[in-house]
């Protein structure tokens, strides 16, 4: 990924989402019929489709954030593969160079960069955090990516055009900004997600642009 900063210079995996989503999801396909709106009309309020366990998408990423007082930037690509125990991430950079691999299961997370030993860790936050200087949620994102989070209010939310944003129990904003053309039900294609952690590592938003498969 490209840095770029204004200033000097393990995970479990199975998430509490599924079971409580399927019913909601369920009620998203039942809704389909009739419910295609001119743009100028009210947003669909279609949900995604049902949670996934195995998923295959790619796209670009961007990450801003403050470290120490100074407000940094990363921009790059990302390959993203899932099954029901693990996560598969590549990082590259804008021009294709591999960044990083990183692989999460729920023994524990390892990130290889090509140039050092592989660095392994229990919390993929903390390695992504070390490694790459900015925490990387992957265990959100095997959700968010469909669609799907806890709020913070504990309940289950499930998203669509019309209700498309939420903040999820640990701390983190999502907002479905837009969604894949003709797609039915609806898949997201850019999501913004924030957190203010007030640690050293602070303010930190991630911009998500999902290529359509």
């Amino acid at each position: 990924m490209t840095h770029t900063s204004t200033g000097p210079r393990a995970t479990v995996l199975h998430s509490p989402v599924r079971a409580a989503l399927a019913a909601c999801a369920a009620a998203g396909v039942l809704a389909l019929a009739g419910c295609a709106t001119a743009p100028s009309g009210p947003l669909s309020s279609v949900h995604v489709a049902p949670y996934s366990e195995t998923q295959e998408l790619r796209g670009s990423m961007s990450a801003n954030f403050t470290r120490d007082g100074n407000r940094e930037s990363l921009t790059g690509n990302f390959e993203w593969r899932q099954s029901a125990a693990r996560t598969d991430i590549a990082l590259s950079s804008q021009f294709g160079q591999t960044i990083a691999l990183i692989a999460v299961t729920p023994e524990g997370a390892t990130l290889n960069d090509g140039k050092n030993p592989p660095r392994s860790a229990r919390d993929i936050n903390q390695l992504s955090r070390e490694a790459l200087g900015w925490p990387l949620p992957v265990a959100g994102l095997r959700d968010w990516l469909q669609g799907y989070a806890i709020g913070a209010d504990g309940k289950p939310f499930v998203a669509s055009p019309a209700v498309n944003t939420v903040k999820t129990r640990d701390g983190w904003q999502l907002s479905y900004v837009s969604w894949q053309e003709g797609s039915m039900p609806p898949k997201p294609k850019r999501i913004d997600v924030e957190r203010r952690t007030g640690e050293t590592i602070d303010d930190i938003s991630i911009r998500i642009v999902i290529r359509p498969e």
